[in-house]
């Protein structure tokens, strides 16, 4: 058995505000594992997304998170993440949980208003390696929704940087507050 306090873990740089990883300090073999805090307008994860073999399971603790999912995963279909404007949005509220299946494109946001209530969730995932992962976001630049990449800064190794795959624009960037917190610069 194994066993966490997980306020003591360190807090990974994520775009959201707290984000704690549990799988390796409790030796999970099978099963990913961690721990969000939501500051309003965070999200779980740097882009819009999908996972080529893990199912997710996020349930949400406190606050709600709303979460764009689709297309619905098909055979041969991974890398279809479908016109943005078919997604549909589920709002997910305390002790209520939302399975994402292998191959589904999504991704989970804390709506609230600046100044409104954090979303607190664990997220499970399995098994423990997702195999690829596809991303996409916004680019500035291309005016549209492309594939992104992640990266360290280039001027600032401590800050994360999502890239456009196709022209090399800066999408967004996070770093740590002075709070210890999380936050997105752009």
């Amino acid at each position: 058995m194994d066993h966490v306090v997980v306020d003591d873990l360190d807090n990974s740089l994520q775009p959201a505000a707290v984000m704690r990883h549990l799988t390796d300090p409790l030796d999970c073999s099978d099963l990913a594992i961690n721990y969000y805090e939501l500051a309003p307008g965070d999200s779980f994860a740097f882009a819009y997304h999908n996972h080529e073999v893990q199912e997710e399971v996020f349930v949400v603790l406190s606050g709600t998170a709303t979460w764009a999912v689709g297309p619905e995963p098909t055979d041969g279909a991974f890398e279809d993440a479908g016109d943005p404007a078919e997604r549909r949005e589920v709002e997910v509220g305390p002790m209520e949980a939302i399975r994402i299946p292998p191959g589904q494109f999504q991704r989970g946001w804390n709506r609230a208003e600046e100044g409104g209530e954090r979303v607190t969730a664990l997220a499970l995932g399995a098994p423990l390696a997702y195999g690829e992962q596809l991303k996409r976001d916004d680019c500035p630049d291309c005016g549209r929704e492309r594939s992104v990449d992640i990266e360290r800064a280039p001027d600032d190794e401590a800050q994360l940087v999502t890239v456009c795959a196709d022209c090399g624009a800066e999408v967004a960037r996070w770093r740590r507050g002075a709070d210890g917190e999380n936050e997105r610069v752009r």
